[in-house]
């Protein structure tokens, strides 16, 4: 039972999440509150590891998430979850779209699917400097000594001069921030 749960929660995610890996990341929130198979910091994790492994980073949250779940199998069920909805739009897409290449209609679609994708995008890294940098509870709370993580924040703040200032292929920068990671200790 499991497996098809989580095969189904994947499948959901794959089906709404457009935009890529980063819009994943509000549907995993979701599903973190719903299942309880992670948490918040736990998501946070996944995302890193994600964004450092070779691969599309949705697909590598999936296998990751489902490999944590139940092993081997729940991450090939996860990642197939995660898949299938893009297959089977891509092959009934394509079918069609030749048809309709020229359809005021489906550009319009298409159109406003951009602004939908940017919002899941920006959530997104929202929902990751709340998990990292900037904890809202701690404020509303009046903890406002452990409301930001300081060294956190001037890495952020420094490492993005320096991608500002060196145009450099982004795994450099992962790189960077695994190596201050295990150094410092965020």
């Amino acid at each position: 039972m499991i497996f098809l749960k989580l095969f189904f929660e994947f499948f959901k995610v794959g089906l709404f999440a457009v935009g890529g890996g980063l819009a994943t990341l509000p549907f995993l929130y979701d599903l973190a509150y719903k299942t309880g198979w992670f948490d918040a910091a736990e998501l946070i994790n996944i995302l890193a590891v994600s964004e450092s492994t070779p691969g599309p980073m949705g697909v590598n949250m999936a296998t990751y998430t489902g490999f944590t779940i139940h092993g081997i199998l729940g991450g090939i069920i996860a990642t197939s979850g995660l898949v299938l909805p893009s297959v089977i739009i891509c092959v009934t897409v394509e079918k069609f779209l030749e048809r309709f290449k020229e359809n005021k209609t489906v550009d319009a679609v298409f159109s406003g699917l951009r602004p939908a994708s940017m919002a899941l995008v920006t959530m997104a890294g929202i929902g990751v400097i709340t998990g990292c940098l900037i904890f809202p509870d701690k404020i509303i709370s009046g903890e406002l000594s452990a409301a930001f993580n300081i060294k956190g924040i001037i890495f952020a703040v420094i490492l993005f001069l320096l991608m500002r200032k060196f145009k450099a292929h982004p795994i450099v920068f992962i790189a960077i921030s695994a190596v201050a990671g295990v150094l410092i200790g965020f």
